[in-house]
């Protein structure tokens, strides 16, 4: 049988109202009494209702996850985390997939508005921080991925940039020259695509090699089946290259394959580093080398700036601009013994 407030009460020879202080961790209740309180709560197992609770408060305890694609690996163990993260706070998380369509994002921005959700984190492809915020009609947004915020929501993301130029640096250390990189996607405003390429580009220059147009491979989306084909373009270049650097796992997989099945040895005749630090990488043969973002702390740092605005809106603090830690995990794809 659930225990209730007044049950609580009357073991503990307080009021009703003492206890929902207590619950509801007010300060006005002295310290001798909380704990007492505290003990019967733990003794008959009580547990506040939580869904009472928020709509008293006027909210739903719901929030949204927007993300491009539910079958990414990257994005798939980016939601789990986010899952696990609100259930610390006692939230539901409502998860939907864009494909990255302009008219998706749009719609699941707009549903917003009829306060389904308290609070949306969303990885946008295809519109701008102007549009998302009008968009979701006054419920806090946090934005995951790179791309200019304007100071309209706070925004979540590793530095692309600085990683994929340590990732091109450390091809550059093994002695290649003619590195690839594989992943820009032109037909679409993906910010981290852009960054990545920039800091490939960087590293290269720094170290005196001029970027190869040649080299950069477009894909139509960032799957296995899309790193098969650059690889394969790439391969039937005069000048094959000796490494390359792909902007998601899954594309750095696919060529990894195709490297395989055309006799090359990888990393000896073909060093491969991969972004994103799925749990497929380490299983690859050989082991890729890849970025490793902290999924952990993008899932934990976006539900704080979200718990912040829901439960203090109008404290005027502007938007935030988090950048969370990444490391490059060297494996035997590079030289590496992992």
């Amino acid at each position: 049988m659930t225990s209730r407030l007044k049950d609580v009460a009357a073991r503990a020879g307080v009021s009703i109202r003492t206890v929902s202080n207590v619950v509801s961790g007010s300060a006005n209740v002295a310290e001798e009494t909380r704990a007492r309180v505290q003990r019967v709560l733990d003794e008959l197992g009580y547990r506040p209702n939580q869904a009472a609770r928020n709509l008293r408060g006027g909210r739903t305890g719901l929030v949204g996850l927007t993300i491009p694609e539910l079958h990414s690996p990257y994005f798939a163990e980016l939601a789990g985390l986010v899952v696990e993260a609100a259930a610390q706070r006692s939230w539901t998380v409502v998860i939907d997939q864009t494909h990255g369509a302009p008219d998706a994002e749009r719609r699941l921005l707009e549903g917003t508005g009829g306060r389904l959700v308290d609070g949306l984190i969303i990885s946008p492809w295809s519109i701008g921080p102007e549009e998302l915020t009008a968009c979701a009609g006054g419920v806090p947004v946090v934005l995951l991925g790179e791309r200019a915020t304007h100071g309209l929501a706070d925004h979540v993301a590793v530095d692309n940039a600085l990683a994929a130029e340590e990732a091109t640096a450390h091809l550059l250390a093994g002695g290649h020259r003619r590195i690839a990189a594989i992943g820009l996607q032109p037909h679409l405003s993906n910010g981290t695509a852009h960054h990545r390429l920039s800091g490939y580009r960087t590293a290269l220059r720094k170290a005196g090699v001029t970027p190869d147009p040649a080299l950069e491979k477009p894909v139509r989306a960032l799957h296995r089946r899309d790193g098969a084909e650059a690889m394969t373009a790439l391969l039937r270049e005069d000048a094959r290259p000796d490494a390359v650097f792909a902007f998601t796992d899954e594309l750095a997989l696919g060529a990894l394959h195709v490297a395989g099945a055309a006799g090359l040895r990888v990393p000896e005749d073909l060093a491969l580093v991969g972004f994103d630090g799925i749990e497929d990488a380490r299983y690859a043969n050989p082991a890729l080398t890849t970025v490793v973002p902290d999924k952990r702390q993008i899932a934990e740092r976006a539900l704080q700036c979200l718990a912040d605005r829901i439960h203090s809106p109008a404290t005027g603090v502007p938007p935030l601009d988090i950048v969370v830690p990444h490391r490059l995990e060297v494996r035997a794809s590079t030289g590496g013994t992992a």
